[in-house]
């Protein structure tokens, strides 16, 4: 499938198409994409100017004559968007999209995306996690990851912080130690 040049970029200079962008300011949307579209979508939208956030993780695959790494979505079928509601339709136009929603409390996810993103900045080891829907949230006190929040999970007598996207219900899993965690 061959990219275009949306129909919104054709008139992006004009003054009173910028005037309405600045009625309608960007706001983050997750983008349930079609299968295995991610990365073409992500693609999409650096090539025309959107700004997408697309967290990956390292997944390493051993060959008798290479090791390959990939970096796969760290959740798979979404994509976040920071766009205006105007420029919606170009997103559904590329084909790589199911549905786009707007989260509610824009806030609170900005903070839990940024807090996700910024772990993988610090070069921590993540991964994907199931859903957890119990356990008890706490805060990060101490060290590169201090301030970010997430769910305590124990498994064999380690405790793993998880840091979830609650809009989404997806997570993403960085093992700590307990003693740099507090309740909140």
């Amino acid at each position: 499938m061959s990219l275009y040049l949306p129909r919104s970029f054709a008139i992006a200079q004009d003054p009173e198409y910028q005037l309405l962008l600045e009625q309608y300011p960007p706001e983050w949307m997750v983008a349930y994409t079609r299968p295995r579209c991610e990365k073409k979508l992500d693609l999409f939208c650096r090539k025309f100017g959107f700004n997408a956030k697309l967290p990956t993780y390292p997944s390493v695959r051993k060959s008798s004559r290479k090791v390959v790494t990939f970096h796969k979505p760290l959740f798979p079928g979404y994509l976040f968007l920071n766009i205006s509601p105007l420029v919606k339709q170009e997103i559904y136009q590329s084909d790589f999209v199911a549905r786009l929603i707007t989260a509610k409390n824009q806030e609170l996810f900005r903070k839990q995306l940024d807090d996700v993103l910024y772990v993988i900045e610090q070069g921590f080891s993540i991964q994907p996690a199931p859903n957890i829907v119990e356990g008890v949230q706490v805060r990060i006190k101490s060290g590169p990851l201090r301030g970010v929040e997430g769910y305590v999970q124990e498994r064999k007598g380690t405790f793993q912080a998880i840091l979830r996207i609650d809009f989404i219900k997806e997570a993403a899993m960085v093992t700590m130690n307990v003693d740099d965690l507090e309740l909140v």
